[in-house]
Formats: C-alpha cells, structure tokens, sequence
C-alpha cells in the first residue's frame, strides 16, 4: 500500500466516510481534494487525530447521466449516511459545462489534473476487498514533499491559485509546507 493509503487507512472516520461513499456504487469514483491533502498534512505535520475536513468532495465519472439533481441525491444519500458533514458530489463528465472553456474530461483522473495544485488532486477509493486505490494523475510526491505548487491550470490561473491558498490559510495550518509558483 502507499504512503497516502496507509495514512488514510489509519483514520477510523476517514474510512467510515470511504464506506459509505462506496456503498453508492458510483462509476470511476474516489474522494479526493481536502479529504487526502488535509489527513496527509496533518500526519506529516504530527497533528493526531486529523482535523476534521470542512467538506468532502466525492469524484466521479459517468458521461450516460450529467443531472446536477443525481448529484444531488447522492449528497442527500451521504448526509443520512454519515450526518454532520458538507458532501459536495460532482459528476467531472459535465465539469466542462459548469467551467467555461475547458474540453470535455475523459474520466475522473483527468479532471483531476485541471484543478489548481497538485496537492488537491490525489484521490483515493475504497475498493470491494477494502483496499486502498490513490488516484493521482500528477503523482503523490508535492503532497507527501510538503511542497505546493500550481499545476498547468493553475499556473493558467495565478490570481485564483493564490487567492485560493490565501483563504484556506495553509501557510498558518501547515508552516512547513513550501509553496512554490
């Protein structure tokens, strides 16, 4: 198992949570973004048990059905599932109606590299025999080097990408992370 599977398997709520996103069933999924960059950090930084995340994003693909009500009812599933937490559920097959002048996405992955840093774009799935799968098109080692960077999309979009890291203040959860232009 990897080092980002191996952190998040040690978290008990984690692990709920990637249970009941998987009992969904859902195409090409994995939760990604805060949910792994946060619980990483956090470990690296030696802050145990991880902060809890703000909101968790679940990732998937299925281009047969971009309903923003299926969306939806996915959130309304998860919120009864698991209470307290903001489940933000996107299908990625119509992120390219929802960002103006981005092409359609292949799959789940390569939605994941148009975000703004390679921290934020490791995924990770829960698999039917309980394995760990990390999703992460631009690679692990940013996250686990604490090193932030922006990636193509975000170089393409600096005021946004340090805007961004400006409001989560990062710099003030995480002192050692570096963050580099």
């Amino acid at each position: 198992m990897s080092v980002v599977a191996d952190i998040i398997a040690q978290d008990p709520v984690g692990m709920k949570q990637l249970r009941c996103v998987r009992s969904l069933g859902l195409p090409d999924w994995c939760i990604a973004a805060g949910f792994v960059r946060n619980r990483v950090w956090d470990h690296l930084h030696g802050i145990s048990p991880p902060r809890p995340s703000p909101d968790i994003d679940v990732l998937f693909f299925d281009a047969g059905d971009i309903s923003k009500e299926r969306e939806q009812g996915y959130e309304a599933r998860l919120a009864e599932m698991h209470p307290g937490v903001s489940w933000e559920v996107r299908n990625q097959a119509r992120m390219h109606l929802v960002r103006k002048n981005v092409a359609p996405h292949r799959d789940t992955a390569d939605a994941m590299t148009h975000w703004l840093e390679t921290v934020t774009a490791v995924g990770v799935r829960l698999e039917a025999d309980d394995t760990l799968t990390v999703v992460a098109p631009l690679g692990t080692d940013d996250l686990l080097g604490l090193c932030c960077r922006p990636t193509a999309s975000g170089r393409a979009r600096r005021d946004q990408y340090d805007a961004r890291i400006a409001a989560k203040r990062w710099r003030e959860l995480w002192p050692r992370v570096r963050f580099l232009g």
